[in-house]
């Protein structure tokens, strides 16, 4: 998703299709389009496909800058177990499984067999699908039901969801260990005090509510990278 447009972010809700419109735009489209610039070693047939099938069909990605940003920062702490709450077909997963190494393994999480199966496609295509292991069906389910600690957790599951998703994850986060949540700007949400045309009512008010819980808790140094939609970035203390 891009502000350089409006945005038409859909989402069923049984036979309804909303359509989410930005508030504000955090970073000017020209800044935005001059980093594009910068990250034309990115450039692989196999991502150029992930991010057609989601112009197409409308379907959120983290984008390219995110995705990059994703990369890096599970590169900096030389991560090797990953867990996402919500993988869609595998757009996260590509940046995160280049991070990770031959030697890694990212945990992705979704919903539907199809978009495993998408999965499966485009990141045996990059020759890193054995660095993943895809469990479908409710991700917070699947992660309860998983031992151990991870070097980093990403969320971008339903935003009602994002309260819930700190807490568990928080605890099963290695010293140094990043907890990472896409949407925490929510089109410019979290700015009102009364909130309009939310995808889902009480969407944005628990990011806000997320976002709060994450900057007051002592054991985590955090930031929110206004890039895109808004990515948190909180990291464990030692």
């Amino acid at each position: 998703m891009s502000f350089r447009k409006e945005i038409k972010m859909t989402k069923k809700l049984g036979d309804v299709t909303r359509t989410v419109k930005p508030v504000l735009s955090p970073v000017h489209p020209d800044i935005t389009k001059y980093i594009d610039t910068l990250l034309t070693g990115h450039n692989e047939e196999v991502l150029n496909e992930m991010e057609a099938l989601a112009r197409k069909n409308r379907f959120p990605i983290v984008e390219r800058q995110v995705g990059v940003f994703l990369e890096v920062m599970a590169r900096a702490i030389g991560a090797k177990r990953i867990f996402e709450f919500g993988s869609g077909y595998g757009y996260s997963a590509y940046f995160f499984t280049k991070a990770v190494g031959e030697d890694g393994k990212v945990i992705c999480t979704d919903g539907m067999n199809e978009n495993a199966k998408m999965a499966r496609e485009y990141l045996t295509r990059v020759g890193r699908w054995d660095r993943v292991e895809f469990m479908v069906g409710w991700a917070q389910d699947m992660f309860e039901k998983l031992d151990g600690d991870f070097d980093v957790i990403y969320n971008d599951v339903d935003k009602g969801d994002y309260p819930e998703v700190w807490e568990m994850a928080k605890k099963r986060l290695r010293p140094g260990g990043l907890y990472i949540a896409d949407n925490t700007l929510w089109f410019g949400r979290v700015t009102q005090e009364v909130v309009t045309e939310d995808i889902v009512p009480g969407w944005a008010e628990a990011i806000k509510e997320h976002n709060s819980l994450i900057a007051g808790d002592p054991d985590f140094d955090f930031f929110l990278n206004p890039t895109r939609d808004g990515v948190i970035v909180a990291r464990k203390k030692d």
